[in-house]
C-alpha cells in the first residue's frame, strides 16, 4: 500500500475510534446521570416518607410505601440497564457494520488504483513495442528474416492487446449483465485444441501439452469459453517457470466434461485460494509481485464459468503447482 494510502487508512481509523469511544462514553455518561437522579428520587421519596407517615403509629402502611419506593428505584434502575444495553448493543453492531464497510470501500478504491496502475502498464507495452517495430520496418531497410522477426512480434503484442481488452470489456458486460451469450452446442474439444496451437505459435519456447478426448461437447457462448481457456492457460504460463510444462487436460469426471490447466509452478497458498477469484485481487502487493497482471483473469474465469453452470476451484499439483478444474455440469 502506498505512504499516502496508510497515512489516509491511519487517519481515517483514528477518526473512526474517537467518534465510537466519545459515542460509548457519553452512553455510560447518560447511565450514570440517570442512575444519580434515580438514587436521589429515592431518597426524597424516603424522606418525603419519614415526614409525613409515623412507622411507629402506621407501621404496615409506611413499609407498603417503603417497599414501594425501593421497588419504584429497582425498576428504575432496570429500566435504564435494558435500554442502555440495546443502545450500546446497536452501536457496536452498527459501528462493526460501518467499520467493515469503510475497510471493503478503502480495499475496494485500493485495488481500482493498482488496476488502473496495471492496465494502463499492460497497454502501453504492447502499443510502444508495436510502434517501435513498425516505425524501425518504415525507417530502415531489412532483411527479409528480421522483418518476419519483427512482424511476428508486433503480431504477438496485438494479440496480447486484444486479450486484455477482451478481458476489460467482457467483464464489465458480464458484471452488468449486458452481455448477451448464445449458448449453443460446439465441440469443445476443437476449441481447445484451437487455443493451445495459438499458445505453442505465441510462445514456441514453452511447453504446452494437451491431453484432449475428442468431441467433447458443451453447451456454451464460443468467446467467452476461449476467453476462460486463455486466461487459465496464460495465468499458467505467467506463474510458472519458462522451462516447466503446462498441461491441459479435457475428459469426463462422472459424466461431466472438465477441463483442467496444470503448472509448476509455486502453488497458491490455502488462505489464498478463496480469494483469488474475487475482481482485482492479486496474491502479493504491488511493490513484491514481479508477474504482470491486472487481476481480472481468474475473477472473469469464476463469471464464465457461473454463465455456463460450471463451477472453478483450484488444488495443489504434486509436487509444486496449481491445478485449476473447471467441471461442466449438464
Amino acid at each position: 500500500m502506498p505512504d499516502s494510502g496508510r497515512k489516509r487508512l491511519i487517519r481515517i481509523t483514528v477518526i473512526y475510534w474517537t467518534l465510537l469511544l466519545y459515542i460509548i462514553a457519553a452512553l455510560v455518561w447518560w447511565f450514570i446521570s440517570l442512575e444519580k437522579q434515580n438514587t436521589t428520587m429515592k431518597q426524597f421519596n424516603i424522606q418525603h416518607l419519614n415526614n409525613t407517615t409515623d412507622s411507629l403509629q402506621a407501621p404496615l402502611l409506611y413499609h407498603s410505601k417503603l417497599e414501594a419506593i425501593n421497588k419504584d428505584h429497582r425498576n428504575n434502575r432496570t429500566k435504564f440497564i435494558g435500554e442502555g444495553s440495546i443502545f450500546f448493543l446497536f452501536i457496536i453492531i452498527g459501528a462493526a457494520f460501518v467499520y467493515r464497510s469503510i475497510r471493503r470501500q478503502f480495499n475496494m478504491q485500493q485495488q481500482q488504483q493498482n488496476f488502473m496502475m496495471a492496465v494502463t502498464h499492460e497497454l502501453k507495452t504492447p502499443i510502444s513495442v508495436a510502434k517501435l517495430n513498425l516505425e524501425t520496418m518504415q525507417k530502415y531497410s531489412l532483411d527479409p528474416d528480421k522483418q518476419e522477426k519483427l512482424i511476428r512480434m508486433t503480431l504477438e503484442e496485438t494479440a496480447r492487446l486484444n486479450f486484455l481488452t477482451n478481458n476489460i470489456l467482457i467483464s464489465s458486460q458480464l458484471e452488468g449483465g449486458r452481455f448477451k451469450s448464445s449458448h449453443e452446442d460446439l465441440n469443445f474439444s476443437d476449441l481447445l485444441k484451437d487455443c493451445i496451437r495459438d499458445f505453442r505459435n505465441r510462445h514456441s519456447e514453452r511447453g504446452i501439452t494437451g491431453q484432449i478426448e475428442p468431441d467433447m461437447e458443451v453447451k456454451g457462448d464460443p468467446l467467452l469459453l476461449q476467453i476462460l481457456i486463455n486466461n487459465l492457460v496464460e495465468n499458467a504460463l505467467k506463474y510458472s517457470p519458462k522451462e516447466s510444462q503446462v498441461k491441459a487436460i479435457l475428459k469426463t469426471e462422472n459424466d461431466n466434461v472438465q477441463l483442467q490447466v496444470i503448472d509448476e509452478g509455486p502453488g497458491i497458498a490455502e488462505e489464498e485460494k478463496k480469494k483469488i477469484f474475487k475482481k482485482f485481487y492479486r496474491i502479493g502487493n504491488e511493490s513484491t509481485r514481479k508477474t504482470q497482471g491486472t487481476g481480472l483473469g481468474l475473477y472473469l474465469c469464476h463469471k464464465i464459468a457461473g454463465e455456463h453452470n460450471a463451477d472453478i476451484r483450484v488444488t495443489n499439483n504434486i509436487p509444486h503447482g496449481a491445478n485449476f478444474t473447471v467441471t461442466f455440469h449438464d
